[in-house]
């Protein structure tokens, strides 16, 4: 009886849970779009308030 390959298995749970979250984040934009919210992306908001005190110094 062979082995079971558990690195492949694993490998394989990975890439579905990879895939499944790719779809729901293309489901949420969709929805997002579809009602006309802007999409919040916090790097975004990081990045600003980087700037901001920058400027201040």
């Amino acid at each position: 009886m062979a082995k079971p390959n558990y690195a492949f298995a694993k490998q394989q749970r990975d890439l579905a849970k990879e895939q499944k979250k790719e779809e729901k984040r293309l489901r949420k934009l969709a929805h997002e779009q579809e009602h006309g919210v802007a999409p919040e992306d916090d790097e975004d908001e990081v990045t600003d308030s980087a700037e901001g005190e920058e400027t201040r110094s």
